[in-house]
């Protein structure tokens, strides 16, 4: 969330603070729990700690928890809980930074087939397929109105598509009617203003792939009893 955007590392160096570089030792980097410990301040130099992390932490664990007792326990969390993780982490960089990085997507879609091809290989085609329709829709989407969508947010369409399968549309449709939702309540609050305000879409995306993760498959199934 912080050195993404950035085009930091990941990987080296270690944790470390981003005011005076002091590295991060473990008893302080444990999540929540250091930060309400060292009172939100770095232990070397006293700066404040941005409270976004420890909230962050906090959505994630939540969103965890409700996978969990949603889906259960089994094999499938193996690519459930990255797919979760990168929705956050996609979200809060994108209401940050307005941006969606490729550093995350890559890994996360290497990551859905790797894992589809280890836990449900038989599925495969199918997540393919609808990975590369979500992108195409968004991508027809962005074409249309480009002030309104970014490629960041085509592809992370294309990567919920390699996840949720056939849950991708209840998705899709679910970013789009909170997005809109948002939009209606921004324009009536600022009115002719709020026209011209950049609204970063990835946390509807977000919202609505933690719809199709937890829900999708049921959604889809109420669809084809009723309407087809």
């Amino acid at each position: 969330m912080w050195r993404v955007p950035r085009g930091e590392s990941i990987v080296s160096p270690g944790s470390h603070c981003p005011n005076c570089n002091a590295r991060i030792r473990p008893r302080d980097n444990v999540p929540i729990v250091s930060w309400l410990l060292l009172r939100g301040r770095c232990r070397a130099c006293g700066e404040p700690i941005a409270a976004r992390y420890p909230l962050v932490e906090g959505v994630t664990a939540l969103v965890f928890a409700a996978i969990v007792a949603t889906r259960g326990l089994h094999w499938a969390l193996a690519w459930q809980l990255p797919f979760a993780a990168m929705l956050v982490a996609v979200a809060a960089i994108d209401l940050d930074h307005h941006i969606v990085p490729n550093k995350v997507l890559l890994p996360a879609a290497v990551w859905g087939v790797a894992s589809a091809a280890a836990i449900r290989l038989s599925h495969l085609p199918l997540l393919l397929a609808w990975g590369t329709g979500a992108f195409a829709f968004l991508l027809a989407a962005a074409l249309a109105y480009p002030a309104g969508m970014g490629m960041g947010d085509v592809k992370l369409a294309g990567v919920m598509g390699l996840y949720l399968g056939s849950s991708v549309a209840p998705a899709l449709l679910a970013a789009f009617l909170a997005g809109s939702g948002y939009g209606i309540v921004l324009i009536a609050r600022e009115g002719a203003a709020a026209r011209k305000a950049g609204v970063p879409f990835a946390p509807f995306l977000a919202i609505g792939g933690l719809v199709g993760l937890m829900a999708g498959p049921e959604l889809v199934d109420v669809y084809r009893n009723h309407f087809l």
